[in-house]
């Protein structure tokens, strides 16, 4: 005779199911539902082990331990096509909008499978990269409109939540994107 689902344990079930939540709704519901879970850290002390980390990746990339992945903040960065001078990658001058697609789609045709979180960025979702990056050449980045510290704030106006992590995060100078990733997430507000 077989394992009949009524026999397993309704907690247990409740507990596997949440294998694709993030780690703080998994963590509220095991907590809830188990006892000796561990508490997780404050969050300015995971913002503090992030920064722990990011200076070491910085200096072993100084010592040429690593290669860095982007032009560094002040540093150019050129969008490749726009480099090698292959224009028409992109556009299309018989056109009325010059461009070789739709500028929703236009990115997308080479950065394909882009998304991986459930949950995205309202410009990214939408295709409007322009929103928040040049099409050709930065020197803010890759491909910046302006600096990392100052790029999502030229939209984010609401009030923060975690408004003292917020001010702690704005005094030591660090971009949104050390904690956030600015495209998309599996945990809202697409933590890291």
């Amino acid at each position: 005779m077989g394992l009949h689902i009524k026999h397993i344990p309704l907690a247990l079930l409740l507990a596997l199911s949440l294998a694709g939540c993030d780690p703080v709704n998994r963590h509220m519901v095991l907590s809830t539902i188990f006892d000796g879970v561990p508490t997780l850290p404050e969050p300015a002390q995971l913002c503090v082990e992030y920064n722990d980390k990011r200076v070491d990746e910085l200096r072993d990339q100084l010592a040429g331990k690593t290669v860095a992945k982007d032009a560094a903040p002040g540093e150019e960065s050129v969008h490749r096509p726009y480099g090698e001078k292959k224009c028409d990658d992109c556009h299309d001058k018989s056109k009325d909008s010059g461009l070789v697609r739709p500028a929703n789609e236009l990115c997308l045709m080479c950065h394909k499978n882009f998304f991986k979180g459930a949950y995205q960025h309202g410009p990214a979702a939408v295709g409007d990269c322009l929103a928040c990056h040049v099409p050709h050449n930065s020197p803010d980045g890759p491909l910046l409109k302006m600096s990392r510290t100052k790029v999502c704030d030229s939209c984010h106006k609401e009030p923060r939540a975690a408004l003292a992590l917020h001010d702690k995060v704005a005094e030591r100078k660090m971009a949104c994107v050390e904690c956030h990733n600015p495209h998309d997430g599996n945990s809202p507000f697409f933590l890291k």
